[in-house]
């Protein structure tokens, strides 16, 4: 039988003066919605932690354009509380990390190791499971599985591999922020980038997936990590996570600063992670001949940026290397990331600036537009 729960409900966009701080209400606080058994091949868990993501954000503000009602939240941890048919690597019971782009292990894209473009991750662009329903409903209507796992509520549903397991003694709170900040930050270098010892680095926007690209970079041994934001508070923490130089793009020119610290030449990489076009653009030119832009944020669907003269782009040899969730398999990239957070090379309390319980959604969202903080949990 469904099980009845308590979830955040996205109604509508929220109807905004973002240059005021002001924001009416979007979510609705249902103890009505339903959610499904799970079926063979999925799992339920009943969520703890679960962090919020400037995605949301997006989608909350109408950026993203979606149906309603939905749920959103998609960087959770929580306890597994049913498994379906066929499931056998995880228990009720068992402390996991949920992941928003869950791959199934089988398809072309897994089977040549590209797991996050897996046939399965269109859910996160139809809210929906894989098998075509949300598996989530009020008042026998409907609820959509927003971003690929719906965990601003009490339970979630999601197929075999979107929950991984982790240890026990790995506390919830601070492992959520691994299903989204550090999988996309972090995997963006690893994965996508594939930085290599020496190379140098310039990271645009320092949320919380810019400040887990910061880590990854220190980590694969950049010899330069330059950080560019506007908020003075995020630069210091990318200066304690290994940054070594800070821009402040409303005083410092960014490109200028970042060929001087090159001797001219221009970084290796530059990740733009805020999710806006004119960063791409900047990080185009900013980037060496052979030198690769890695797109991580996700930008208004009307942004853009050009490629002119594309003859001289195409004797430079840049790359520009999209980034889906830090190209990351998660059953692997998940467990990878907890050893490095264990030999502390890795800073997971340090990314979570606040936390709330779940009736705080709208303040919580209220502060991710004012730039306040880094990365808010709500506790479930």
């Amino acid at each position: 039988m469904p099980k009845q729960m308590t979830a955040a409900v996205l109604e509508a966009p929220t109807a905004s003066n973002v240059a005021e701080g002001k924001s009416t209400p979007q979510f609705t606080l249902s103890d009505n919605v339903e959610i499904i058994d799970p079926r063979a091949g999925e799992v339920r868990v009943r969520v703890k932690h679960c962090g919020i993501c400037h995605s949301d954000l997006s989608v909350a503000d109408g950026v993203f354009p979606v149906d309603q009602p939905i749920i959103l939240g998609h960087e959770a941890a929580g306890i597994v509380d049913a498994v379906g048919l066929g499931i056998t690597h995880l228990a009720p019971g068992d402390p996991v990390v949920l992941t928003p782009a869950a791959p199934c292990g089988d398809c072309y894209y897994c089977q040549r190791d590209e797991h996050s473009l897996c046939v399965d991750s269109l859910s996160l662009m139809t809210h929906a499971l894989p098998s075509g329903d949300t598996g989530l409903s009020r008042d026998g209507s409907p609820v959509l599985r927003g971003v690929g796992v719906a965990a601003f509520a009490e339970y979630a549903i999601t197929t075999a591999h979107g929950a991984v397991k982790i240890p026990a003694d790995v506390p919830l709170e601070v492992a959520c922020v691994i299903g989204c900040a550090m999988q996309t930050g972090a995997g963006a270098v690893f994965n996508i980038a594939r930085l290599e010892p020496g190379a140098t680095a310039l990271i645009m926007g320092l949320g919380g997936v810019g400040l887990a690209a910061v880590q990854g970079a220190v980590i694969a041994g950049a010899s330069s990590v330059i950080v560019s934001d506007p908020i003075a508070g995020r630069r210091e923490l990318a200066r304690s996570f290994g940054a070594t130089h800070l821009l402040d793009p409303e005083h410092d020119d960014v490109l200028t600063s970042v060929r001087e610290i090159t001797g001219g030449i221009g970084v290796d990489y530059a990740f733009e992670t805020a999710g806006v076009g004119a960063l791409l653009q900047l990080g185009h030119d900013a980037i060496r001949n052979g030198g690769a832009l890695v797109c991580v944020g996700a930008p208004p669907l009307d942004a853009q940026f050009n490629i002119d003269p594309v003859a001289l782009f195409v004797t430079s040899q840049k790359r520009i290397l999209g980034c889906l969730l830090g190209g990351s398999n998660s059953p692997h990239e998940i467990p990878r990331l907890i050893g490095l957070w264990r030999t502390g090379r890795l800073q997971l309390e340090q990314m979570i600036t606040a936390r709330r319980p779940l009736s705080d959604i709208g303040a919580a969202f209220d502060d991710l537009r004012q730039g306040v903080g880094v990365r808010t949990v709500l506790n479930l």
